[in-house]
């Protein structure tokens, strides 16, 4: 009688195999992080209303990109801007609405960026207000500073119950 160099036969070694390549399978896959954008109320004693600080997550690796700004007729790549979710940003903003339009003007001067324009991806950014499932959706848009006030101004913003872009 032959000694086997595995206690058990083959039939169970084969079923071992099989479970071992079956079982990984069948494990939770786990959902890549949305960045967690947002846009929060500050509260002001200010009558006027509409200061808020906008939160998100922009930009991608610059030695994948051809270039995602038309800039003099050149494309280049600038960071933390455009598409992606590389780079936490933050800025104060205004909301203003007049009729359906809405819009969202920087109040601090060079929070996203020093340079004379901006190019935002589109966003969804959660508002997290009383429970509810609100979202303030920016389209992207390259927007320029304005020459007299520093200022960027975004516009087309809108609201949905559940977010319109996928932020990333």
């Amino acid at each position: 009688m032959k000694k086997h160099f595995f206690p058990f036969n083959k039939s169970l070694l084969g079923l071992f195999l099989l479970l071992m390549l079956f079982l990984p399978s069948c494990q939770k896959q786990i959902e890549p992080e949305v960045p967690d954008n947002r846009i929060i109320n500050v509260s002001s004693d200010e009558k006027t209303g509409g200061n808020y600080l906008l939160v998100c997550f922009l930009g991608h690796d610059g030695s994948k990109c051809p270039g995602c700004v038309l800039r003099d007729g050149q494309l280049i790549h600038v960071n933390c801007q455009g598409a992606g979710s590389a780079c936490a940003t933050s800025s104060s903003v205004t909301l203003q609405q007049v009729g359906t339009a809405i819009t969202a003007t920087t109040t601090d001067t060079f929070g996203l960026t020093s340079l004379d324009f901006f190019n935002m991806p589109d966003r969804s950014l959660s508002t997290g207000e009383s429970g509810n499932n609100a979202y303030l959706n920016i389209p992207a848009q390259l927007v320029e500073r304005d020459t007299a006030t520093l200022q960027f101004t975004f516009t087309g913003l809108f609201y949905t119950n559940k977010p319109e872009y996928n932020n990333f």
